[in-house]
C-alpha cells in the first residue's frame, strides 16, 4: 500500500463518516436486499422492504441464541436461504474470548471484505504515523483445526476462515503484512511447533522486520517468554542450518527447512543481543531493529499483559488493534499513538448497520467494576445519534445475518 494510497484510504474514511447518516441507511439497504429472501427476515414479515423504520419495527432485538437454530440448519445441510440470501459456505466458531462459550456464526465474503477494508483504514492511520517500506511482519498467528459439521459446512474459527483466503492474503500484501513463516506453520497441527517455528523464521528475516504482531496480546507475552527459554536452540538451527530435532511435523519440517541456510554470522549476533540483554527488557527491538511497534488486540480481558509485553518492547509503541469479535467488526483504532488503555475506535458505517441500546446505571449503585452493573436499558439509537460520555451495547447486523453483540462501550 503506498503512501498515496494511504491518504485516499483515509480521505475516504473521512468522507465516509462525515456522511454516516446516509452512509448507515444506503448499508441498511444493501444487506437488506441482499438477503430478502433469508428465511429469518421473511418471518417477521419485512415482506422486501429496506427502509431503517420497517426494520426495526419488524425485526426484534436479537442474541445469538434466538439465530442458533436457524445457523444449526445450515450446518446440518439445509441448503434453502435461512439467515443469508445466498448459501453460507462456511462457518466460523467464536473463540469464546469474552463470552466465554464458543458458537456458531456465518462467514461469507462480504465480512472477509469488511476485514480488509478494516485493515487497510487502520494500517493507512498508523502508516501515517510510523510508515514502514517494504518488509515482513512477524506474526504469531495460528490456524485452527478445519471441520465439516454433518450438512457438509466447512467450520473453524473466525481467523482461520481468513488465514486460508487468497484474498486476503493479497489484502495483507497490499498493506505490507506478509508475515515470515509459510502457511504450513501457521497451520501446523502442534502449537508449540509452530510457534517454535515463527520465532525462527522471524529470525532468519530479521533484517526485513518491521512490526510485530499477535491476535492478542497475551500470545505476543507467550512468544517472548517461549524465547526465553529456547533461543540458544534457535541459534544452533540458524548456525547449522538445520531444523531442531523437536520439529516433527512433516509439513512444518520440510517448509521451515527450505528457508533455513547455515548463517553463523547471524546466529552469532542473536547470541550475543540475547546474552547482553538485562532480564529480557526491549528484546524485540534488540532482535529486530527495524521494528515500528507492537500490534495486536491489547484491551479488555488482555490489559493485565500489557506489562510484561511493555517490558519485551522497551522503546517500541504498542498499539491496540482493531475492535471486533467473530460476528462482525465495531471499529477501527485510527489514532495509533494513544496507550492500549486509552484507545478509542472509529465505527465504519459502510461495514454493517449499528445501533446502540443506551445503558444507565440505577440511581445510587456505585461501583469501579463495570460487568457488575444491572444497566438499565432504552430504546436504541443510530450511530450518528450516540452521546459522549454514555454507555452503550452494541447492535450489529452485518452481510452474513443479523446479531445482538454483547460489547460493551464507552463513548468518550
Amino acid at each position: 500500500m503506498t503512501i498515496c494510497s494511504c491518504e485516499e484510504t483515509i480521505n475516504e474514511f473521512e468522507m465516509l463518516t462525515r456522511d454516516a447518516a446516509r452512509v448507515q441507511l444506503d448499508t441498511l439497504k444493501k444487506i437488506l436486499e441482499a438477503n430478502a429472501g433469508a428465511e429469518y427476515l421473511r418471518q417477521f414479515g419485512l415482506d422486501g422492504r429496506t427502509d431503517a423504520a420497517s426494520y426495526k419495527s419488524c425485526i426484534p432485538l436479537c442474541v445469538h441464541s434466538d439465530v442458533e437454530p436457524f445457523i444449526q440448519r445450515v450446518a446440518d445441510g439445509d441448503s434453502a436461504p435461512v439467515v443469508t440470501g445466498k448459501p453460507i459456505t462456511s462457518l466460523s466458531l467464536s473463540s469464546g474470548t469474552t463470552q466465554g462459550k464458543p458458537k456458531f456464526l456465518p462467514f461469507n465474503d462480504e465480512l472477509l471484505e469488511n476485514t480488509l477494508q478494516i485493515f487497510r483504514t487502520s494500517y493507512a492511520f498508523r502508516n501515517r504515523e510510523y510508515p514502514i517500506s517494504e518488509g515482513k511482519a512477524l506474526q504469531f498467528v495460528y490456524g485452527s483445526k478445519q471441520a465439516l459439521t454433518p450438512g457438509g459446512i466447512l467450520a473453524t474459527t473466525a481467523t482461520t476462515n481468513l488465514y486460508r483466503s487468497q484474498r486476503y492474503k493479497e489484502g495483507m500484501k497490499d498493506i505490507q503484512s506478509q508475515g515470515c513463516s509459510p502457511d504450513e506453520v501457521i497451520f501446523g497441527p502442534d502449537f508449540n511447533q509452530s510457534l517454535y517455528c515463527h520465532l525462527l523464521c522471524g529470525l532468519i528475516y530479521s533484517d526485513g522486520v518491521h512490526s510485530v504482531f499477535s491476535t492478542f496480546a497475551h500470545s505476543l507475552v507467550h512468544a517472548f517468554q517461549t524465547l526465553e527459554e529456547v533461543w540458544e536452540d534457535l541459534c544452533a538451527d540458524i548456525r547449522d542450518g538445520v531444523l531442531s530435532e523437536k520439529i516433527t511435523v512433516p509439513s512444518i519440517r520440510e517448509a521451515v527447512s527450505k528457508i533455513l541456510k547455515p548463517n553463523p554470522e547471524l546466529a552469532d549476533s542473536i547470541h550475543n543481543k540475547c546474552a547482553g540483554l538485562s532480564n529480557w527488557y526491549g528484546v524485540i527491538p534488540a532482535l529486530w531493529p527495524k521494528a515500528k511497534y507492537v500490534y495486536g488486540i491489547m484491551t479488555g480481558s488482555m490489559e493485565p499483559y500489557l506489562k510484561k509485553l511493555r517490558h519485551y518492547a522497551g522503546h517500541l509503541p504498542l498499539i491496540s488493534a482493531d475492535y471486533g469479535a467473530s460476528e462482525g467488526w465495531v471499529g477501527s483504532n485510527i489514532d495509533p499513538t494513544v496507550p492500549p488503555e486509552q484507545v478509542t475506535y472509529a465505527v465504519l458505517p459502510q461495514t454493517g448497520y449499528f445501533e446502540f441500546i443506551p445503558l444507565e446505571k440505577p440511581t445510587g449503585e456505585e461501583t469501579e467494576n463495570s460487568a457488575a452493573i444491572h444497566y438499565i436499558e432504552s430504546e436504541p439509537v443510530g450511530l450518528t445519534e450516540v452521546e459522549v460520555g454514555k454507555i452503550y451495547e452494541v447492535v450489529l447486523t452485518t452481510f452474513a445475518g443479523t446479531f445482538f453483540l454483547l460489547a460493551i462501550c464507552s463513548e468518550t
